[in-house]
C-alpha cells in the first residue's frame, strides 16, 4: 500500500475512533482531536481542568477503542518510584527477580502528576523519553506503542509538587480541557443518570498504531513550513534575533528545540488526520498552543497585566 493509501486510511480510522470515543465522551472536540494527535505522533499528553470534566474517562475510553493495555496510577504523596516501575525481590531460589509494576503498559493514567514529590515524578522521565526503564542495573524497554497520559488540576495547589521543566518538556502537548457547553452538559447529565450502558468497539490495535506512527514520520515537509516553526519556537526566546519586544517585555524564558520537533511532528499529523498529504503553516499554527504554553515561562510583568500564555502565542503567531 503506498504511503497516499495509507493516509486515506488512517483518516477513515481516524473518524471511527471518534465515533466510538463520542459514544461516552459528550463534547470537547479539540480535546479528543489534540489527545489522538499525540499518540498518532508517539508523543505524551498532560490534561489540565478542574475535577469532573472527564479527563480519567476520556484516557481510559480512548485505550478501550485502541484494544491497548491500561494502567492508571494515582500519584500521591506517598507513591515511591519503585511503586510505578517495579522492584527487586527475592525468590524461592534465593535469587533477584525483577517483578513489573504499572507502569508496563501501553497507556498509562498518572492521575494527579503533581501530587507526587519530585523524586517519584523523576520516575518517569527515562520512562517517557527511553521507553525503557533502569532497575538494579538493568535495562527493561516498554511495551509498544507506550504512551503516558498525565492528569492535572489547575486549581488546588496545596499539597502539591510543581512538574520541574525537564519533565513538562517530555509532554508533547499541554492540552486545557474546559467546561461544557450548556447542550453538551445536559448530554450529559441525560447520559450518566441512566442506566444506558455502552459497548465499544476496537477500532486499531497496537500493531496498526506503530505503523501510522512511522508512516506520520515519513510524510514531506516543505522547507517554508520547516523555517516558519523554528522561527516560531526562536520568538519564544528573549535573546533570539527572531524575538519580537513582546518576547523581550513578558517572557523569561523560551521553548527548546524539543518544541521545533514537536510543531513539525504534530503539523505533519494535523494534516494526515485532515486528509492532507503534506502539512502547511496552517498545520503549525494549529498545534501551536497546546506545544508551547507548557514551554514558556511568563515574567511577573506579564502576569501583572493579565497576559495569559494562550493570548502571548496568539500575538506571536
Amino acid at each position: 500500500m503506498s504511503d497516499k493509501e495509507s493516509i486515506d486510511q488512517l483518516v477513515a480510522h481516524y473518524n471511527a475512533l471518534k465515533n466510538e470515543i463520542h459514544q461516552v465522551i459528550v463534547g470537547q472536540d479539540d480535546v479528543v482531536d489534540q489527545v489522538l494527535i499525540s499518540i498518532f505522533s508517539k508523543g505524551h499528553c498532560l490534561l489540565v481542568g478542574v475535577p469532573g470534566l472527564a479527563k480519567t474517562l476520556l484516557v481510559n475510553t480512548i485505550a478501550q477503542t485502541l484494544g491497548l493495555t491500561f494502567n492508571r496510577i494515582q500519584f500521591t504523596p506517598d507513591l515511591m518510584p519503585s511503586d510505578i516501575i517495579g522492584a527487586e525481590i527475592l525468590d524461592e531460589q534465593r535469587q533477584f527477580k525483577f517483578i513489573k509494576g504499572p507502569l508496563f503498559s501501553n497507556i498509562i493514567l498518572a492521575d494527579e502528576i503533581n501530587r507526587t514529590p519530585p523524586k517519584t515524578q523523576s520516575a518517569l522521565l527515562e520512562a517517557m523519553q527511553e521507553r525503557a526503564v533502569t532497575a538494579g542495573g538493568k535495562n527493561y524497554v516498554l511495551p509498544s506503542p507506550f504512551f503516558v497520559l498525565a492528569t492535572q488540576n489547575p486549581i488546588e495547589q496545596e499539597g502539591t509538587y510543581p512538574l520541574p521543566e525537564a519533565q513538562l518538556d517530555r509532554f508533547m502537548f499541554n492540552v486545557w480541557v474546559d467546561y461544557p457547553s450548556y447542550v453538551e452538559e445536559l448530554a450529559i447529565v441525560k447520559s450518566t443518570t441512566s442506566n444506558q450502558e455502552v459497548k465499544l468497539n476496537h477500532v486499531l490495535n497496537g500493531e496498526q498504531i506503530t505503523q501510522y506512527q512511522d508512516l506520520i514520520r515519513r510524510i514531506p515537509v516543505a522547507d517554508n513550513v520547516l523555517e516558519y516553526a523554528v522561527k516560531l519556537v526562536g520568538k519564544t526566546r528573549k535573546d533570539s534575533e527572531f524575538a519580537p519586544q513582546l518576547t523581550k517585555d513578558f517572557i523569561s524564558w523560551g521553548a527548546g528545540p524539543r518544541a521545533s520537533q514537536n510543531l513539525i511532528i504534530g503539523a505533519k499529523c494535523h494534516a494526515a488526520l485532515n486528509g492532507k498529504y503534506s502539512p502547511d503553516i496552517d498545520d503549525v499554527k494549529a498545534v501551536a498552543k497546546p506545544i508551547l504554553r507548557h514551554r514558556i515561562v511568563r515574567n511577573y510583568r506579564a502576569e501583572a497585566e493579565g497576559y495569559s500564555m494562550d493570548r502571548l502565542i496568539e500575538e506571536l503567531l
